[in-house]
């Protein structure tokens, strides 16, 4: 076989876990595209299937193991040739992974994506090309906005988690690099750019000696048709006022902050190693409800931590009552290995896990649609994100909605509506999970 042969091969892949995962994919599928090959959406009649993974809790390396295991079977069956298996779990397990794996025909670590067309090359039995440096992210959502990969790894130390494990210390990518990207990410139509890394909001200090996540939102909103910058996963403990302010005054910064609190309790805290305690994390929640009221509220929150009582799950429950976040997720404790919680006494019953999820999601359910009522008859402009072939209907998002984590806001066609534009939108309804919405 030729490199000219090798380049009628479809290749396809399957995108599991964080946005932040997903951004390493479309890298590695614009790489692919650059060198030749056709990728395609569907699996079952691709020649290559790369499997993105994601380990950072147990469940998720379940879902990669039953991918995984799906492609072996279609590769038995001589639908698929090749399988590649790349992301964080390949990171988290490459030894036992490649013995218990066998029909795998190659695992690639963090640091060789960049490698993944020479990898398919020699997998080919042909001598690796050069590695691809130009080349355009594939992206693999819909085109109105995209994420923006600003850092990798983490230098937080939280009890519970394996990210710095696996992903290394935190490394900020080059203010100029980045702008970039999005230059060429908004001249393909993109409106909107989500800032993610594990700890956006310690942007710089590392590469910089100081935090730069102002500077970087300074630079990128000075392209011009970039409508929206939007942050993800703003840790409590770096929310200033400067970065609040920055967000009110700045009319491209959405309205919106995912803060990952994970708990209230202080005893919990401190063993999670949160930066934060009680009094500091209220105390921020506070002032940007009282002085920054127009900026949506997202957290996340951990139930079933080791040593987790009854008493202090219900002393969560509470302040997920009072505080009456925008949208809140929450996760039964997982328990990882090489972690410190993994190591602690007290470990909580997996039913009990359950039981406080389904509790405290059920509140916050009932929250997020009581918020919601508020919004019905009033107007809000909406990016529209794709159009619903089966319902007949377009799918949308405003700026205090994030796309694929909260609410859509879905209305039918007048006529005049097209994709990855903005448009106003009344909403007339609310269904428990989408708004219900008519063009203006």
């Amino acid at each position: 076989m030729t490199k000219e042969e090798l380049k009628n091969k479809l290749v396809s892949a399957i995108s599991l876990g964080c946005d932040k995962n997903k951004v390493d994919l479309e890298k590695m599928l614009g790489q692919i595209k650059e060198y030749g090959f056709t990728i395609t959406e569907e699996v079952e009649s691709a020649d290559i299937v790369i499997v993105n993974t994601c380990a950072f809790i147990q469940p998720a390396q379940e879902e990669a193991i039953m991918n995984i295991l799906a492609m072996e079977r279609l590769k038995d069956s001589g639908r698929i040739e090749k399988i590649i298996v790349t992301g964080c779990f390949p990171e988290r397990n490459y030894n036992s992974f490649k013995e218990n794996f066998p029909k795998i025909d190659a695992f690639l670590k963090l640091s060789e994506n960049n490698t993944i067309c020479q990898v398919i090359e020699k997998l080919y039995g042909l001598e690796p090309s050069k590695p691809i440096k130009d080349y355009e992210r594939v992206l693999t959502n819909s085109p109105s906005y995209a994420y923006l990969k600003i850092a990798d790894g983490c230098d937080n130390v939280c009890s519970y988690c394996t990210i710095p494990r696996i992903r290394g210390r935190y490394k900020s990518y080059p203010i100029d690099e980045l702008v970039a990207e999005a230059k060429n990410l908004v001249g393909r139509g993109v409106k909107e750019l989500i800032l993610v890394a594990q700890d956006p909001t310690r942007y710089g200090e590392d590469l910089y000696g100081e935090n730069s996540l102002i500077k970087l939102c300074d630079k990128l909103s000075k392209i011009k048709d970039l409508h929206s910058i939007r942050l993800h996963y703003a840790y409590p403990e770096k929310v200033s006022d400067n970065l609040l302010d920055y967000i009110i005054k700045n009319d491209k910064m959405c309205k919106y902050l995912d803060l990952p609190l994970q708990h209230i309790d202080n005893t919990i805290l401190q063993s999670m190693r949160r930066k934060l305690d009680e009094k500091s994390t209220r105390a921020l929640i506070d002032k940007i409800k009282n002085y920054y009221p127009e900026i949506a509220l997202r957290s996340t929150f951990i139930v079933g931590y080791p040593g987790e009582s009854r008493k202090q799950f219900n002393k969560l429950y509470e302040f997920i009552k009072e505080t009456k976040f925008d949208y809140a997720g929450f996760f039964p404790y997982s328990r990882e290995p090489n972690t410190a919680s993994y190591f602690m006494k007290k470990q909580v019953p997996n039913f009990i896990k359950k039981l406080r999820y389904r509790k405290i999601t059920k509140l916050q359910n009932q929250i997020a649609s009581e918020k919601a009522l508020n919004l019905i008859g009033k107007t809000i402009e909406v990016l529209v994100d794709f159009y619903d072939s089966q319902t007949g209907e377009f799918l949308a998002h405003s700026q205090k909605m994030s796309p694929l984590v909260d609410f859509n806001v879905r209305f039918v066609d007048n006529g005049n509506i097209k994709c990855f534009t903005y448009v106003s939108v009344k909403i007339k309804d609310f269904n428990g999970s989408d708004y219900i919405g008519e063009v203006v």
